[in-house]
């Protein structure tokens, strides 16, 4: 019977063994099997098989390209005949009750009440098995196992990064705590100095009166003694004058202003502060959210912030970006300068894109916590074919914008998105797939579409990475795309047109602006159907041209073209 080596290819693809050279094999060596030959019932490696030929020069030995005439290794039919639970027995029958081939051991243990328990020789009798069927049915099941590991690899990082954010928070809201508490100290402090200088100042005046009083008296004594003997009427009488005088000055001020009392200063703590700190059992509460990308969010209420600048009339806010600390990065087309804003979307701080050859600051989005990249691109251009465009990047430290390093691309770039070290970057017409690290490597055009300018703009990317969302404004289109850019969906509504503010929240939720028709509107996560209308005219929408959530204030941030303020939609 035939022997074999180890699989030579590893476990998730198609097993493959490797037959022994049965000549080899008989002097104690493996070498691989090139040839078998049916007359010897032996195999062959590249040497040996020479002299087979030569010595039995009928035979036909086959080759590795004619395996078919090969016969079935001994441990591939020893894997194909054990049973899966008792290692050691074969499967020798086949319960049509339960569906399961089955040993000795598994019909009395498992299947003795079981009708139909059939053996295999006298199914196969009967049964013809398509093994062409079963092969492409096991090569859609391993690319369906693929796809569900890599989602659930996807969900982990997820996970993790969820995991990360929180952490991050939890540090932030210790360090509130402890700038809260150092306030409270300094105030203490403060008032204790306070005290303290108050309750010192008279006593320092008492002593310092003290002290001049008994500096005269000293030198009026010192006189006295001078001119005691020396008959000196006029002289005595103006000293004993002074010391009367001095003396009454002295019985004046002590029975006015010293108080025979010793002060001190004590501190009495509120104990309610240890007490309440001591009864939480912790900062916060861990909650576990299971998140649906395809529940249906609900607004409300509406706030409007104004978010210009000193001198500015009216600001497009091309694309928007919530920072782990609340705070909100915005791009601002219109006055060609990126604005940080406060929790409470204040401005906070700016810079400006300066060189005038440049279309103000496009797409955003978020490398680090800290980091984060600008596409800028030249003015008056749409679509591939035009000048280099470049990523700026900029870091927020101390809520102050400092730029970084720039990359330079040879397309036109609208809109990017990163996810886990991958750089997705819009042209106009296409979507590019970068791996990005100190520099920044094109990894596969994803999508083209040249039939017109403004075919590929808005960029999304969903939460595990399995999907990827692209708007068409000028063709009123969403589409969905695989990871390798095939296509999975296209959306139209003709109550949505020119889609272009576009985002998908942390749970996987898709939202999309319609510039023109004035609204918002929630796609499934297939990105194949209208889930609902978020906002419309009527809830203050009048130019719509980036949307996103903030997870910290449960709420949907909408940036508008050539508008003074931007809307912020509490979620219900």
């Amino acid at each position: 019977m035939a022997t074999f080596s180890q699989p030579t290819i590893e476990k998730g693809s198609d097993m493959v063994l490797d037959f022994l050279c049965s000549t080899c094999e008989e002097k104690k060596q493996e070498e691989s099997a090139d040839y078998y030959c049916e007359s010897c019932v032996k195999f062959f490696c590249s040497k040996c098989i020479d002299l087979h030929s030569q010595l039995f020069t009928q035979h036909s030995p086959h080759g590795r390209g004619d395996m078919k005439k090969w016969p079935v290794a001994k441990k591939m039919e020893d894997f194909l005949l054990k049973c899966d639970v008792h290692k050691e027995e074969n499967n020798e029958m086949f319960c049509e009750d339960h569906s399961q081939l089955c040993c000795n051991k598994c019909a009395i243990l498992n299947h003795r009440t079981c009708k139909t328990v059939i053996l295999l020789s006298d199914l196969v009798k009967n049964t013809r098995t398509d093994l062409k069927q079963v092969s492409v049915t096991i090569q859609t099941t391993l690319a369906k196992l693929k796809e569900l590991q890599e989602n659930q690899e996807d969900s982990i990082q997820t996970l993790l990064s969820s995991y990360d954010e929180q952490l991050h928070k939890i540090q932030e809201n210790r360090k509130k705590i402890i700038a809260a508490l150092n306030k409270l100290e300094q105030k203490a402090m403060q008032e204790l100095k306070d005290t303290l200088t108050k309750l010192q100042a008279p006593l320092d005046r008492d002593i310092d009166k003290c002290s001049t009083l008994q500096d005269e008296l000293k030198k009026l004594g010192e006189a006295i003694h001078n001119i005691g003997d020396k008959n000196k009427q006029e002289l005595s009488l103006i000293a004993s004058i002074k010391c009367k005088e001095k003396i009454q000055r002295f019985e004046k001020y002590q029975k006015e202003n010293f108080v025979e009392i010793k002060s001190s200063i004590s501190f009495q703590p509120h104990n309610k502060i240890v007490e309440y700190l001591s009864k939480l059992s912790g900062l916060g509460m861990t909650l576990t959210e299971m998140q649906n990308q395809d529940k249906v969010i609900r607004m409300d209420g509406k706030s409007e912030y104004d978010v210009r600048t000193k001198g500015e009339l009216k600001c497009t806010i091309r694309d928007i970006c919530v920072l782990s600390s609340g705070q909100v990065l915005v791009t601002d087309q219109y006055n060609n300068n990126i604005k940080l804003l406060s929790q409470t979307y204040q401005v906070v701080s700016h810079c400006s894109v300066s060189d005038p050859q440049l279309n103000g600051p496009l797409g955003i989005c978020q490398i680090t916590p800290s980091e984060f990249g600008i596409a800028v691109s030249p003015k008056d251009t749409q679509g591939d074919g035009f000048p280099p465009s470049k990523i700026l990047f900029i870091k927020v430290n101390n809520s102050q914008l400092v730029k970084d390093r720039i990359l330079n691309f040879q397309h036109y770039c609208h809109s990017i998105v990163y996810q886990k070290g991958d750089l997705f970057v819009t042209s106009g017409t296409a979507l590019f797939k970068y791996k990005l690290s100190d520099t920044c490597t094109l990894v596969s055009k994803l999508h083209e579409d040249k039939s017109d300018k403004k075919t590929v703009a808005r960029c999304a990317v969903s939460p595990t990475g399995d999907k990827l969302y692209i708007t068409n404004p000028r063709q009123h289109k969403l589409l969905t795309l695989a990871k390798d850019g095939s296509i999975l969906a296209t959306f139209m509504d003709p109550a949505v047109t020119f889609l272009n503010g576009l985002h998908v929240t942390p749970a996987g939720q898709v939202l999309v602006c319609g510039r023109d028709s004035k609204n918002i509107i929630q796609v499934d996560s297939k990105g194949s159907m209208k889930l609902a209308t978020l906002a419309t005219r009527r809830d203050g929408v009048k130019g719509p041209y980036s949307v996103c959530y903030n997870r910290i204030t449960d709420s949907i941030i909408v940036g508008q073209l050539e508008r003074k303020k931007i809307l912020v939609y509490k979620v219900k």
